[in-house]
């Protein structure tokens, strides 16, 4: 094993854009649909892989809300989260951000409380167990109004002291973030931080509409603001965090092979950026996959790799003196 992969594998990291219901691995999803009885429509897990071959956000979502289908009751959330704790702790991922998509559920029937009580027992028991540390972050589904989303912030405002803030994700064409500065203002109010989707398939204006309409605090994907030159200059000014999501992002089709990616030349104009696993479930990889698989395709440093970890401390919601303590021990 090379030197950068060690390297890679026994630093702590931060992960700071995963979506909960992404990290649904087959087994479990199986598991899962014959323990609540919920026909899905594979018969087996390679039908499940041979359905995880994406042309787009779209094609991917389909999938996705399809295999959220399986999650019913509190233990189902706890299972699903608990799994991916125990990938923090096989990754040497001892900081997680997580995004959960209550209206994903909640428009299946399944309570709010449901959702969020499995989801934060699981971190509660990881911290417990093995030190890991966590926020919860709440997503607005952004093909839906702005009305579901005032509803279902509502509903957050019962589970303030377990949600650190708000976010928006799923089909990003045709769904600018203008459609929920209101919902976003009315969060903040509450004492909500805000972080978006944006620049992933959708245009650099929409990342600029993320940081002046929603005060977003850091700007999830954001891979398309190389397209205008003035975003750049503010997003380096202001070092606004940009969340990548590399495997993610050959996945969906937004670049065709890793080699193309533009991680390197973010990194290289100065840019706040580190990289994380998004779905990792149907992506392909955790965030060593992620991180080792960068690393050969854009022939990155161990340097390079080690401002991203610490890109990724000094970006989260930990508190200043928690971000140095691991920063030093990098």
């Amino acid at each position: 094993m090379n030197e950068i992969i060690k390297f890679i594998k026994k630093t702590p990291k931060a992960e700071l854009h995963v979506h909960i219901e992404g990290t649904l691995e087959p087994e479990l999803m199986f598991r899962l649909a014959k323990r609540n009885n919920i026909k899905i429509p594979f018969e087996n897990i390679n039908d499940v892989k041979s359905a995880y071959n994406f042309s787009n956000l779209e094609s991917f979502l389909n999938i996705f809300y399809q295999g959220s289908n399986v999650l019913i009751k509190e233990q189902d959330f706890f299972d699903l989260t608990w799994a991916y704790t125990l990938k923090c702790k096989e990754d040497n991922v001892v900081h997680t951000e997580i995004f959960f998509d209550p209206q994903t559920h909640i428009n299946r029937g399944i309570h709010f409380e449901v959702v969020i009580n499995g989801i934060y027992k699981a971190l509660v028991k990881a911290n417990k167990e093995f030190g890991l540390t966590s926020k919860i972050i709440m997503c607005f589904l952004r093909h839906l109004d702005e009305k579901s989303a005032f509803e279902i912030l509502d509903q957050a405002l019962v589970h303030k002291t377990k949600i650190v803030a708000v976010g928006l994700d799923s089909s990003e064409a045709g769904h600018p973030p203008r459609k929920f500065e209101r919902v976003f203002k009315k969060a903040m109010e509450k004492g909500f931080l805000t972080v978006a989707h944006a620049g992933e398939e959708g245009p650099p204006e929409y990342i600029w509409e993320a940081l002046n309409l929603l005060k977003v605090k850091r700007i999830d994907h954001g891979v398309q603001c190389l397209q205008n030159k003035k975003l750049v200059q503010k997003l380096l000014d202001d070092q606004i965090p940009l969340t990548i999501c590399p495997l993610s992002n050959i996945k969906l089709c937004v670049f065709k092979k890793l080699k193309d990616h533009n991680l390197k030349k973010l990194l290289n104009n100065g840019l706040m950026v580190m990289v994380n696993s998004d779905d990792p479930a149907y992506f392909g990889g955790y965030i060593n996959k992620n991180l080792i698989e960068c690393q050969a395709a854009l022939n990155l440093s161990k340097e390079d790799i080690k401002k991203l970890i610490i890109n990724s401390f000094k970006s989260s919601f930990l508190k200043e003196d928690k971000k140095k303590e691991w920063i030093e021990k990098i």
